[in-house]
C-alpha cells in the first residue's frame, strides 16, 4: 500500500528549494507523483535519437543525458540525506559540487539504456525508502550543507528537482532542436 504524504511546511526546507516545490501537486501523494514523473520522463526519453540525447542548446551547457545522470546524482544524494535525518543523524552533512559531479560522471560513455535503467531503479528504491518511513520520522529535522530540512520536504525536493529539469529538456533543449 502506498501511504501519503504530506507537503511539507515552510519550515521545512531551505528557500532555494521553494522553486522546486511550485512545481509539485500539494494536495497530490508524492509517490504516486514520483511514479507519474517516472513514466513521462521515460516516455520523453525513449523517443530521443542519440543525436537529441547528446545535444546541447549552448557549449556551456550539458547534454541531455548528463541532465539525466545529473538527475540521478540528485536523487541520490537527496534520498541519502533523507535515511539520514530520518535515523535521527545529527551529523551536517556535505554539499555537493553539481559541475564536478558532472565532468567526473563519464555520461558519453554510457548507453541511454544504461542510464535509464539505473534512473528507473533508483526511482523506485526512492518511492520504497518514502513508503518505508513512519510518519514521525519524515518530520524529523537535519542539516545538509548548511540547510535544516526534514526528510518529506527532501522527497518533494526530489519531485520538484526532476520536473524542473524535465521541463528545461522541453523547452530548452527539444524546441531549439525541432526548430
Amino acid at each position: 500500500m502506498i501511504k501519503h504524504i504530506e507537503f511539507p511546511s515552510k519550515n521545512e526546507y531551505p528557500i532555494y528549494a521553494e522553486m522546486y516545490m511550485e512545481l509539485v501537486k500539494k494536495d497530490g501523494s508524492l509517490l504516486e507523483q514520483l511514479k507519474s514523473s517516472l513514466q513521462k520522463t521515460k516516455a520523453l526519453i525513449n523517443n530521443l535519437s542519440n543525436e537529441e540525447l547528446d545535444y546541447r542548446y549552448r557549449k556551456d551547457k550539458w547534454s541531455i543525458k548528463e541532465v539525466l545522470v545529473h538527475i540521478i546524482d540528485d536523487e541520490r544524494i537527496y534520498g541519502y540525506r533523507a535515511l539520514s535525518f530520518a535515523r535521527n543523524d545529527k551529523t551536517n552533512l556535505p554539499g555537493f559540487e553539481q559541475e564536478d559531479y558532472n565532468l567526473n560522471s563519464d555520461t558519453s560513455d554510457r548507453t541511454i539504456e544504461n542510464i535509464m535503467e539505473e534512473y528507473e531503479a533508483l526511482r523506485l528504491s526512492t518511492i520504497t525508502l518514502f513508503n518505508g518511513l513512519s510518519d514521525k520520522s519524515l518530520k524529523r529535522m537535519g542539516i545538509a550543507n548548511g540547510n535544516k530540512a526534514s526528510p518529506r520536504a527532501l522527497g518533494y525536493h526530489i519531485l520538484g528537482h526532476d520536473l524542473h529539469h524535465i521541463k528545461i529538456i522541453e523547452d530548452l533543449y527539444l524546441k531549439k532542436l525541432r526548430k
